[in-house]
């Protein structure tokens, strides 16, 4: 496979999987802010520019934190690179490039949800948001089962690594904004407040009915960083994206015979995540081992691009 081919497919899975968890924090964001029995305001709207590292760039524009103006740039902002509609036409131009290597209906998939956004102007109020912002999830639901059910081969699983990498720095970040950022001066920790923030977080990652499985108490903070950080059981952990690049690293090692430094650094992060116990992250700084996980992702992504000659 050509260097660029492979880099294509891996840029195709990082940016179909960014384009969804935008739109899963656009819609709970919207959910907290009007659905929530203390609406957040702009400190909901806030906490999603900084999830999305976009909060000094809107800040230059000079528009006001609300949910019209925000959501606008999270959606169909072209100065935005991390906008839906960026994310979707870059997914498509990697996806054009590799057309051959897709099945028809993974194609089709990233080309309707590159379509929602033809022409469109504005997100429209919150139902028109929320709407557009479930048929983004919806096509790349059907992108992700289309891969899936393709031939396992070596454009299959660069997707799928691209997809766990950029999977893993979004939940970490998550987690880290909500942690730190997000709740308002003078609201208790434990509040009602609080615990809708959890709630959010949890559904911006589909999350709800696995923390009911998987704990028999009521939601408590430590519990959903346990969840989102140490429980495989969960698609969107930290665990879970470690142990599926580890393996997709491996097939493809067996596959192209391209194996190396990123394979070392993702055997490590594992070895270390097995050990990893949330009371002692927390106690030692919840931040400061995001921030590490965060760059060490980061480094491990340049590792992937030079073991398989992206650059």
């Amino acid at each position: 496979m050509l260097s660029r081919t492979a880099a294509s497919l891996y840029w195709l899975g990082r940016y179909v999987e960014r384009a969804d968890f935008v739109a899963r924090l656009i819609e709970a964001t919207v959910r907290l802010d009007a659905l929530s029995p203390t609406p957040a305001g702009e400190v909901a709207w806030e906490s999603a520019l900084r999830v999305t590292y976009t909060d000094k760039l809107y800040a230059d524009s000079g528009a006001p934190i609300d949910q019209a103006n925000v959501a606008r740039f999270l959606t169909i902002d072209p100065d935005n690179a991390g906008s839906l509609v960026r994310c979707l036409d870059m997914a498509r131009n990697n996806a054009r490039a590799v057309r051959t290597a897709l099945t028809r209906e993974a194609w089709t998939a990233i080309n309707r949800a590159w379509l929602l956004f033809n022409s469109r102007l504005r997100p429209g109020n919150t139902m028109a948001t929320l709407n557009l912002v479930e048929a983004v999830k919806a096509e790349t639901r059907g992108f992700e089962g289309a891969v899936l059910r393709m031939m396992r081969n070596e454009a299959v699983w660069l997707i799928r690594l691209g997809a766990a990498i950029e999977r893993a720095d979004n939940t970490a970040r998550l987690v880290d904004v909500k942690y730190h950022l997000l709740l308002p001066e003078g609201e208790p920790v434990g509040g009602l407040v609080d615990r809708d923030q959890w709630t959010t977080i949890l559904q911006t990652v589909s999350a709800v009915t696995a923390y009911r499985w998987l704990y028999a108490e009521g939601l408590k903070p430590n519990l959903v960083i346990d969840l989102l950080l140490t429980r495989p059981e969960l698609p969107r952990s930290l665990a879970a994206c470690v142990e599926e690049t580890v393996e997709v690293l491996s097939l493809l090692g067996k596959r192209t015979g391209l194996q190396g430094e990123a394979d070392r650094m993702a055997r490590n992060r594992m070895a270390r995540m097995s050990r990893t116990r949330t009371h002692e992250v927390i106690l030692r700084g919840l931040h400061e081992y995001l921030d590490d996980f965060i760059a060490e992702n980061a480094a491990l992504d340049a590792a992937i691009a030079r073991q398989f000659r992206f650059i």
